[in-house]
C-alpha cells in the first residue's frame, strides 16, 4: 500500500491548494464530491480491473484485449499516450511542488529563495533521473517508511489545526461569511452542491494512484492455493489494498480541505504565495514552529520526489510490455537506462513547457489521470455487461460519470489535451516506423509440429532434399499446383516430391508468435503442412530454418510471382502480414544467417 501510496498520498502536497483554487470556499464541499466518487465509483471499476488483470496488466490491457485486431492496437497506443502524459506530469509537477517545499522554508539561505524554480526543479529531475540509471530496485524499499512519516505528520497538523479552529470559533465564522457571500451561490444549499458537483473535474487530481494500485499487483501476496490463471488471494488483497488506501486518503483529503480552506488566506493561494503548492506545509510552520515545519517539508519532498520514482517505474513497466512486443518500438526500448534517458529529457521539456508551475500541470495531470480511470470504467462495464446483468447499468453510470468528467476537463483545460496528442502522435509516428524497420525480424519464438507432420518431415529428410511448396489455403487443388510447379521449376517426380505449406493469417496486427504450431494432413496422397500466423513470410522463413537445424538437411522453398504494385505490397506486407512473400521470406533467411551456403533455398517462378 505504501508503494502505491507514494503516487496517491503525495497529492496531499498541492491537492488543497488545487482545491481552494478550483472552489474557492466551496472547497470543502468540493472535496466531499471528490470522496464520494473515489469510494462509490473508481473503486468498483478498479475491483474489476484487479480482476481481470491479476498480473498488473491494468485497464489498458483489457480493452486491448475485449477488442479485436488493429482497433486493439490503436486504443493501446491512445492510451498509452494518455499513459504518458499522467506519468510525465506525475513526474514534473512532484518536482515542482518538492520544489515549492525546498524554496519556501525559511530556514533555507536566503539565495535559494530566490533562486530560479525551473533550475531547482532540473536539479531534482536530474538526480531522479540520476538514480534510475544507478539502479532502483533496492531503494523502493524506503517507501513505507517515507509513507508512514509523512502520514504522520500530516496527522500531527490536521489535529492541531482542528483544535485551534474548535477553540477559535472565527475562523467557523469568517468561513460561512465568505460563503454566503459568493456570487455564485449565496448561501443556498442547492447551488452549493449542483456547484460543488459541477467544480470535480477541477479536483480530479485526488483520483490519481488507482492504476499504480494495480501496476503492483505482482507484489501483492496470494493465498498458497493460487495459481497462475486464478490467483483468488492475490485479486482479494488486491481490493483490500485499493479500499484501505482510498478509504486512508478520503479522511485525509477532506480533514485537510477543511483546515486550509478555513486557516489560510484567498490572496496566499494563489501563484506567489506563501501557500501555494504547499497548503498543509504553510500551517505546518505558522502552528506547529519552524522547526517541525522543515521536519514536515522534509517529508513532503522526499514523497513527492518518490511519486516521481513511482511514475517513472510506471512507464519502465508500460512500454516494454507493449511497444515492443506490437513490434512498435525498437529493441532499446526493452532496456531500462536508455528509457530513463529518453523520459528524463521530455520531463526537462515539460518542465520548460509549464514553468515549473505546479498550478498550471494540473490540468495535463488530470486529463492524464482521468483519461485512465476512464478507460478502466469502460473496461469495467464491457466485462461485466454480459456476465453480470444485474451490475451493468450500475458500471455503465459510473463509465458515463468519468467520461462526462474528462471531457469536461479537456475542455477546461486542453493543455492537458495537448500534452497527450503530442505523445499520442509521437507514439503512432515511432510505431509505423518501428514497425516497418522491425519488419523483417523472425518474430517466432518455437515451432510445434504435430506426430504427422513430423512424420512428412522426417520421411522426406531421408530423401536427402525436402522441397516445401508454398500454396495459398483455399486456392487451387494440389494436384494442378504441383503440375504447374514442377513445369516451372523443371522438377520430376524421381527428383523428389512437395511438401504443400498453407500459411493462414491470423491477427495481422500481433506482431511476436510465440509458438507457431504446425499440423500436418494427408488428401487425396499430397502431404500438407498447415499453420496460422500474423505474418505469412516470416512463418516460412522461421518452418524453413527449424527444418535445417532439426534435419540437418538445407530446405528448398517454392513460390509463385505476385502480381501487383510493390508499393502497395510492402503496405499490404507492414500492416497485414502478407505481400511480396518470396523476396521478404529470403531478406529474413539473409539478415538471420550470413554464410549464403547454409541458408534455406528461395526458388521463385
Amino acid at each position: 500500500m505504501c508503494l502505491t501510496g507514494v503516487d496517491y498520498f503525495s497529492t496531499l502536497g498541492y491537492q488543497p491548494g488545487i482545491a481552494f483554487l478550483a472552489a474557492n470556499y466551496l472547497a470543502p464541499f468540493a472535496t466531499l464530491i471528490l470522496v464520494l466518487v473515489t469510494v462509490f465509483c473508481a473503486l468498483p471499476a478498479y475491483f474489476i480491473v484487479a480482476k481481470e488483470s491479476p498480473h498488473g496488466q491494468g485497464s489498458i490491457s483489457m480493452l486491448g484485449n475485449l477488442l479485436p485486431g488493429w482497433l486493439g492496437k490503436a486504443v493501446v497506443l491512445l492510451l498509452l499516450g494518455f499513459a504518458a502524459t499522467a506519468f510525465i506530469i506525475t513526474i514534473t509537477l512532484s518536482a515542482a511542488d518538492a520544489t515549492a517545499h525546498l524554496i519556501e522554508n525559511p530556514l533555507i539561505p536566503a539565495w535559494v529563495h530566490h533562486h530560479d524554480r525551473i533550475g531547482v526543479t532540473l536539479i531534482l529531475l536530474t538526480i531522479l533521473g540520476g538514480v534510475f540509471l544507478i539502479g532502483f530496485r533496492e531503494a523502493i524499499g524506503v517507501s513505507f517508511i517515507i509513507v508512514a512519516l509523512y502520514l504522520g505528520l500530516n496527522a500531527v497538523v490536521l489535529v492541531r489545526c482542528f483544535d485551534l479552529i474548535m477553540h477559535n470559533p472565527t475562523y467557523w465564522q469568517d468561513w460561512q461569511q465568505n460563503l454566503m457571500s459568493m456570487p455564485s451561490t449565496h448561501g443556498d444549499p442547492w447551488l452549493i452542491l449542483s456547484t460543488s458537483l459541477l467544480l470535480f473535474p477541477k479536483l480530479a487530481l485526488g483520483l490519481s494512484g488507482f492504476e499504480t494500485g494495480v501496476a503492483v499487483m505482482p507484489l501483492v501476496k496470494g493465498d498458497p492455493t493460487d495459481t497462475p490463471e486464478n490467483p483468488a488471494g492475490r485479486i482479494r488483497n488486491t481490493k483490500f489494498l485499493l479500499s484501505s488506501a482510498a478509504l486512508i486518503m478520503c479522511v485525509y483529503l477532506v480533514a485537510s480541505s477543511i483546515v486550509t480552506t478555513l486557516m489560510i488566506k484567498a490572496v496566499d493561494f494563489k501563484e506567489g504565495g506563501s501557500a501555494n503548492g504547499r497548503a498543509l506545509a504553510y500551517l505546518a510552520h505558522m502552528h506547529l514552529g519552524e522547526a517541525f515545519g522543515t521536519v514536515y517539508d522534509i517529508s513532503s519532498i522526499a514523497i513527492l520526489w518518490f511519486a516521481g520514482a513511482s511514475a517513472i517505474a510506471g512507464l519502465l513497466s508500460l512500454v516494454p510490455r507493449y511497444l515492443p512486443r506490437f513490434g512498435m518500438a525498437p529493441e532499446w526500448a526493452a532496456a531500462t537506462r536508455p528509457l530513463v534517458v529518453f523520459f528524463t529529457a521530455v520531463a526537462f521539456l515539460v518542465t520548460f513547457i509549464f514553468k515549473a508551475d505546479v498550478d498550471a500541470q494540473a490540468g495535463a495531470y488530470a486529463t492524464g489521470v482521468l483519461v485512465l480511470i476512464t478507460s478502466a470504467a469502460v473496461a469495467g462495464t464491457l466485462t461485466v455487461w454480459d456476465r453480470k446483468p444485474r451490475l451493468r447499468y450500475g458500471y455503465l453510470v459510473i463509465a458515463l460519470i468519468f467520461i462526462y468528467t474528462t471531457v469536461i476537463n479537456c475542455v477546461e483545460r486542453p493543455e492537458g489535451v495537448h500534452i497527450a496528442l503530442a505523445f499520442i502522435a509521437t507514439i503512432f509516428f515511432a510505431s509505423v516506423v518501428s514497425r516497418a524497420l522491425r519488419s523483417v525480424e523472425l518474430r517466432v519464438h518455437k515451432i510445434d509440429l504435430d506426430p504427422l507432420a513430423k512424420q512428412f518431415i522426417d520421411a522426406a529428410a531421408k530423401t536427402g532434399s525436402i522441397r516445401i511448396l508454398a500454396h495459398r489455403p483455399g486456392g487451387t487443388d494440389y494436384a494442378e499446383k504441383e503440375a504447374e510447379s514442377r513445369e516451372i521449376h523443371s522438377i520430376t517426380r524421381e527428383e523428389g516430391d512437395f511438401i504443400f505449406l498453407e500459411v493462414k493469417l491470423g491477427d495481422a496486427s500481433d506482431f511476436i508468435e510465440d509458438c507457431l504450431e504446425i499440423s500436418g494432413h494427408e488428401i487425396d496422397g499430397f502431404h500438407i503442412l498447415r499453420c496460422e500466423s500474423p505474418a505469412i513470410p516470416n512463418a516460412i522463413a522461421a518452418f524453413l530454418l527449424h527444418l535445417r537445424d532439426k534435419t540437418g538437411v538445407i530446405p528448398h522453398a517454392y513460390f509463385g510471382w505476385t502480381e501487383g504494385n510493390p508499393i502497395g505490397y510492402i503496405f499490404k506486407y507492414i500492416f497485414l502480414g502478407e505481400g511480396e512473400t518470396a523476396p521478404v521470406c529470403r531478406e529474413i533467411l539473409r539478415e538471420l544467417d550470413s554464410e549464403p551456403s547454409r541458408r534455406p533455398k528461395i526458388h521463385v517462378g
